[in-house]
């Protein structure tokens, strides 16, 4: 339960940023011609850079992380998760992969490829700097530290149930985390190959 708590925390720090870079969004566009952004590229590094914050260090960590913690043993009927360093492991990739994603916003330019970080704004000519490798490497923990944890809310829902919990007895909570944990573990690894 602890590891959820920090999750919550960082969860709740990183949609503080996430929100501080939308009100500098909200700012420049609110007013045409003003200039608070020094360029249109900082803009574009402003916004991929929420996104993938709000994403991948807000939203994934406050649903999935804290809340999968705190209710999947208690649901089950169980202390804790099944492999507590295994959690431990995926809460602690999740601040190296922020410090990259930070890095990787003051690093050269920064990223401006966007959220979905497709060609043409990903690929060499835009991006000639190491601030595309960061990112690269940051989400690549990030999703390490996802896949870890899914790997163990998976193992903890099929391995330790104490409850009786078939059919009409189920929990949605915990079948619907166990689903997402399931996609996730089929997702990451194509999702990491498709940005490399």
């Amino acid at each position: 339960k602890d590891i959820g708590t920090l999750d919550l925390y960082s969860g709740v720090w990183g949609g503080l940023f996430g929100a501080s870079l939308s009100l500098m969004i909200r700012m420049q566009l609110g007013h045409p011609g003003a200039v608070f952004l020094k360029s249109d590229w900082f803009h574009n590094v402003v916004v991929t850079t929420h996104a993938l914050m709000m994403i991948f260090f807000a939203v994934m960590p406050i649903l999935i992380g804290a809340f999968g913690n705190w209710l999947i043993p208690l649901l089950v009927g169980g202390k804790d998760m099944i492999h507590p360093r295994m959690n431990n492991l995926s809460y602690w990739l999740s601040p190296n992969a922020l410090y990259l994603l930070m890095l990787s916003f003051s690093t050269d330019k920064g990223v401006g490829a966007g959220w979905t970080i497709c060609p043409p704004l990903s690929v060499y000519p835009c991006h000639s700097g190491p601030s595309m490798d960061v990112l690269i490497v940051s989400l690549h923990l990030a999703g390490l530290s996802s896949l870890v944890g899914a790997i163990n809310f998976a193992s903890t829902n099929k391995n330790m149930p104490v409850l009786e919990m078939k059919g009409e007895r189920a929990e949605l909570c915990v079948l619907s985390i166990s689903v997402s944990a399931v996609l996730v573990i089929i997702s990451i690894p194509v999702l990491g190959g498709g940005i490399t």
